[in-house]
């Protein structure tokens, strides 16, 4: 026969059979979707952290110069006594970094944790559990601010302690609703600040909202809350390309400053978004790392009862082998028709298994703040998995047919 023919012949087998075609592949399926649509999450998880989450936080094309490093979890106990023997980080130490860095955008100090939350009040209305920063004016240009009412804080705003603040979004449609904020009054630990610029809506990443915050000049915040444990320092360099440079030259800096010899171990952190990133990367290889067992039991279960199909099939047959072996048939030609119908019959279910985990990642991906990006590799994957099966797997019931003595065959009911 030619391939072609063993190509037909299997797909009409798989037509006349479809129910327990269906029943057959849906091991193999379910592994697919799996595998599919996993990989998808993580895939698209991996790039939204980067992309997104890392770049809220920190800012993009930004580094810290920091007392405690970026670190996702707790400190042990020895980690946690040799940070908290490290020196605060300073308005002289800002202006060390900027010395070094002139080519930055932005050179800005912020207050750090702990991070104090109050309620803000105007009128008769009050807004719960704000996030308060401590911020110099620069701040706002690190962090990528839009303004859509008002003005941002400026340098003298900081310099003569001016009680003035600016608002994130959530706080100016809470509180304010429909009326516009700049130039109104509130009351913030008793002390009144009036609102001269409010920010654009960030939106939400992973479900937490970035415009629940008031920022207000450093010094203000450092008289209601005192001076923070751990205030940093934030550098805003043009490009991507020009951080690790902008890096090296404020560790240069801070060693200065600090009055560290070459042989002593730095007293702060220099670090940029990719502590979050490295942290979610660990906890992906984590799951990835357990997928292959599930995707396996799942593929093996599926390959055993293709298995046990082909060899009902096979027994169904027997005398349709006959038939071909007395008209001259020779067993490798029988074997490769079984073997091909295994490997079409699994390739198909493979095909469906990655159709129903793209469609199940867009489902998730709309249904949930989890972001998916089906790749490539996955589905190559995916369709390889399905085809090794059916070649594994079919290699048995296939040889079982090839040896049928044809005479017996033949006698076959």
């Amino acid at each position: 026969m030619r391939f072609a023919d063993v190509i037909t012949t299997a797909l009409e087998q798989i037509r006349v059979n479809k129910l327990r075609s269906f029943f057959t592949l849906l091991g193999i399926i379910v592994s697919v979707a799996f595998l599919v649509a996993v990989v998808a999450i993580i895939s698209g998880m991996n790039a939204y952290v980067k992309e997104n989450l890392a770049g809220a936080l920190i800012g993009q094309n930004t580094f810290q110069v920091r007392r405690s490093p970026i670190q996702i979890g707790l400190f042990d106990d020895e980690e946690w006594r040799r940070i908290a023997k490290r020196p605060r980080i300073t308005e002289s130490d800002a202006q060390a970094v900027m010395a070094a860095v002139p080519e930055a955008l932005a050179v800005s100090l912020q207050s750090g944790w702990p991070t104090p939350l109050a309620d803000v009040i105007w009128g008769n209305k009050t807004l719960g559990d704000v996030i308060m920063l401590g911020v110099t004016a620069p701040y706002q240009v690190v962090q990528d601010y839009v303004f859509v009412g008002g003005r941002p804080l400026t340098d003298v705003d900081v310099r003569e302690r001016r009680a003035v603040i600016v608002v994130g979004a959530d706080v100016a449609e809470k509180l304010f609703e429909a009326v516009d904020p700049v130039g109104r009054d509130v009351r913030i630990m008793g002390h009144r600040f009036t609102i001269v610029g409010t920010i654009a809506k960030k939106g939400r990443v992973l479900g937490q909202s970035f415009d629940g915050f008031v920022l207000m000049p450093l010094p203000n915040f450092e008289m209601i809350y005192g001076r923070r444990k751990t205030n940093t320092v934030s550098v805003k360099m043009p490009a991507a390309e020009e951080v690790a440079g902008g890096m090296t030259r404020a560790d240069e800096a801070m060693r200065i400053a600090h009055r560290l010899r070459p042989v002593e171990e730095p007293d702060y952190s220099i670090e940029t978004a990719d502590a979050l990133v490295a942290f979610w990367k660990k906890l992906t290889r984590i799951l990835f790392s357990v997928i292959p067992a599930i995707v396996a039991i799942g593929v093996v279960v599926g390959g055993i009862v293709i298995m046990n199909i082909m060899l009902m099939s096979v027994t169904e047959r027997t005398r349709e082998i006959g038939v071909r072996k007395a008209m001259g048939a020779r067993a490798g030609d029988i074997r490769r028709q079984f073997l091909v119908e295994s490997v079409v019959l699994a390739s198909i279910g493979g095909l469906i298994g990655v159709a129903a985990g793209w469609g199940l990642a867009g489902l998730i991906s709309l249904a949930s703040p989890l972001p998916a990006r089906v790749s490539t590799w996955s589905v190559a994957l995916a369709l390889a998995l399905g085809a090794g099966v059916g070649v594994l797997f079919g290699v048995y019931p296939a040889s079982r047919a090839a040896q049928l003595d044809p005479i017996t065959a033949l006698r076959a009911e």
